[in-house]
């Protein structure tokens, strides 16, 4: 965490009133539980504001200061599912962002601010240095309130906004808690995962009691399974070895499916959210929509389409060197990657700039390449075409092959409707192809599904992935990437201080590559951004080899020994932001194998042909 300079402060307040606008006039209120946790929240913020001050003046003890804060966080997750569903920006940013430096636009100009609300105060006030941080944790919690008191009056002033759909914040805040909430992601400092959870749950079994649209239902399943899960919640409260699978099967993907029955007329999310709302389960292969991620519609897709997209991706005729094929950097047999730690250049001993990703479940994303330039699947077909070192050709070039082929034109004619060759129906062919490689029946997921059974070791290591390792607070459930939940709709990228060559082989030495500091977004040039990659999945690592952006890791080993020493600033390299926690993990070498078995059972490449 770093100091607030008064430039920012002034910046924050400003952004804080510009991003507000949380309520259109008019609206009428909405159930009596929401207007009083709205108020209850106010009234928290309050307390822990005055308790913050005590603190400070060491009036107050930490532990009571941990325990109001603890209050306030609950009084939050009891309206979260409300409060971020309607005003996802304004909670995100103001009110619980993760305890991160990120990059905020105004106008034509984008700042570079700190972190403010509920998780950089978990992440502070639960640390060992939270006697000397008491300055910051008063302005943090300053901003929080002002933040939250201007949202409230406005509310009260104007009413809340309100979508059609009243079961979808509801599965959505399921989402959340299991993806972020008993990960540990949303309290990276008290870890109190089952607590939050409870209460998150407990304001939804109210708020389907007080709502008078929910009496149209029978809510009597729900209530049970809502009351079991809390139940449960409250007998396991330790971190290291609270049961993620049997969390879900058990509870969480009941109460998904169940909610899911009750409304289905309208989707609010379809232009916002990559979720499919109509899954009946996170693991299921179709929680994510394709579509969402591509210029590509549901309605012009089919085989027809399909089958000319991957003529296209194994055609070399269409480079500029006629030999360059999608497939020579990512081949079928070894899910879509090439095996090398930097692909081959179209020039003879000369490599492109990183190694070749997998292109299995790539179409999940809203951030092409390592360092996030592109943003659509489209354009990042568009950067390898005109890249010198790649296909080095244009639009222009390929078309005019194309239309030179008579098998293309006979394909482009059974394709589409006006049979037309040219840009925009090439690059939805060879959207259709990339976007038709899902990987979401792996031994893992069916598990999960329960439709076959996977071995201990595989559930242990899923548990130490998902609590203990800290992995799932960067690689999110269910796509295990960078790709964020509970939305499915922005990708991150991380500074992990990866090194030249594995952290047994000395001298240990940081990768030259800037990452994302190089990208040609010009709106996120900032030194948050040095040495900054994308977090992509890691469904399939198994046959990916080698690992991070350099291939400078040839074992699944290599790499958990690297986090495991908490990246290059916990091997003693000098980072000026790197966002993996550089503390040890302490993971045993026991511990270590089963979260490879867990890594092992994501294999799925029954799409590769």
């Amino acid at each position: 965490m770093r100091s607030y300079p008064l430039f920012v402060v002034i910046l924050l307040i400003g952004f804080a009133v510009m991003s507000f606008n949380p309520v259109d006039k008019g609206v009428k209120s909405e159930a009596t539980f929401i207007n009083k946790g709205l108020a209850d929240f106010k009234t928290r913020l309050e307390q822990l504001k005055s308790d913050v001050y005590e603190f400070s003046e060491d009036r107050l003890s930490l532990e009571e200061l941990q325990k109001s804060l603890s209050l306030t966080r609950n009084s939050f997750k009891e309206i979260e599912f409300y409060i971020a569903y309607h005003y996802p920006e304004f909670t995100k940013t103001h009110l619980n962002a993760a305890p991160l430096f990120h990059i905020e636009a105004a106008g034509t100009s984008a700042y570079t601010l700190p972190p403010e609300g509920l998780q950089v105060l978990d992440e502070l006030i639960f640390s060992e240095e939270a006697g000397d941080e008491k300055e910051k944790i008063k302005t943090i919690t300053d901003f929080l309130y002002n933040s939250y008191s201007g949202f409230y009056l406005s509310a009260v002033k104007n009413g809340l906004s309100k979508g059609n759909n009243k079961t979808l914040p509801l599965r959505i805040e399921l989402i959340r808690i299991y993806t972020l909430g008993i990960t540990g992601f949303d309290t990276p400092g008290s870890l109190n995962i089952s607590e939050e959870a409870a209460h998150a749950l407990t304001g939804i079994k109210r708020y389907i009691h007080d709502e008078p649209y929910f009496r149209n239902y029978n809510i009597q399943k729900a209530d049970q399974i809502l009351t079991g899960s809390i139940s449960y919640l409250s007998k396991n409260t330790d971190f290291e070895t609270f049961d993620r699978i049997e969390f879900y099967k058990n509870y969480l993907q009941p109460l998904y499916e169940e909610l899911g029955k009750w409304d289905g007329r309208t989707d609010d999310l379809k232009e916002f959210s990559g979720w499919n709302v109509n899954s009946k389960g996170l693991f299921n292969s179709d929680f994510l929509d394709p579509y969402f991620y591509t210029l590509l519609k549901s309605s012009e897709d089919n085989a027809e389409l399909r089958n000319l997209g991957k003529a296209i991706f194994y055609d070399g005729n269409l480079s500029g060197n006629g030999k360059m094929s999608c497939a020579a950097c990512h081949l079928p047999e070894n899910a879509f990657t090439d095996l090398q730690s930097k692909s081959e250049s179209n020039v003879q001993g000369k490599t492109v700039l990183r190694n070749s990703p997998s292109l299995y479940n790539a179409v999940f994303a809203r951030r092409f390449f390592y360092d996030l330039r592109a943003f659509y699947l489209e354009q990042q077909a568009e950067h390898v075409i005109y890249n010198e070192d790649e296909f080095n050709t244009s639009y222009e070039e390929i078309i005019k092959k194309l239309k030179a082929r008579p098998e293309y034109k006979r394909a482009f004619r059974s394709a589409f409707k006006d049979g037309k060759i040219n840009k925009e129906n090439f690059s939805k062919a060879l959207s259709s192809y990339v976007a038709s490689l899902h990987s979401f029946d792996s031994d893992f997921d069916r598990f999960m599904r329960n439709e076959k059974d996977v071995s201990e070791d595989v559930k242990k290591g899923y548990n130490l992935f998902m609590g203990k390792a800290s992995c799932a607070t960067c690689h999110f459930a269910p796509h295990f990437s960078g790709l964020v939940p509970p939305f499915f709709n922005e990708n991150e990228s991380e500074v992990l201080g990866v090194t030249t060559k594995p952290v047994n082989q000395l001298p240990v030495e940081l990768d030259a590559d800037p990452g994302r500091a190089n990208s040609p977004v010009k709106k996120e040039k900032s030194w948050i951004y040095d040495y900054s990659f994308k977090t992509v999945t890691v469904r399939n690592i198994a046959l990916t080899k080698p690992y991070f952006h350099n291939g400078a890791f040839n074992t699944l080993e290599e790499v958990l020994d690297f986090y495991n020493e908490g990246g290059g600033e916990g091997l003693g390299l000098k980072m000026k932001n790197q966002t993996l926690p550089p503390d040890k993990l302490n993971l045993t070498q026991t511990e270590i194998r089963q979260i490879i078995a867990f890594l092992n059972s994501l294999t799925d490449v029954s799409k590769a042909k």
